[in-house]
């Protein structure tokens, strides 16, 4: 599943190259990692809560 996902960024990536600016597929490349987190997130494959929780005081 892993190389599919690969295989996809990498075409998508390839396209943003080949039809647009340099900038563009950064843009592309973005929106990929940014799609890619949050699948993981949704999957359960990656715990965001020690991150998002506050501190608490230790009393």
């Amino acid at each position: 599943m892993i190389k599919l996902i690969g295989v996809v960024i990498g075409l998508a990536l390839g396209f943003a190259l080949a039809f647009g600016s340099f900038g563009q597929m950064l843009v592309v490349a973005l929106g990929a990692a940014i799609g890619f987190g949050v699948s993981k997130f949704f999957a359960g494959e990656i715990d965001l809560a020690p991150y998002v929780q506050g501190r608490r005081s230790s009393r």
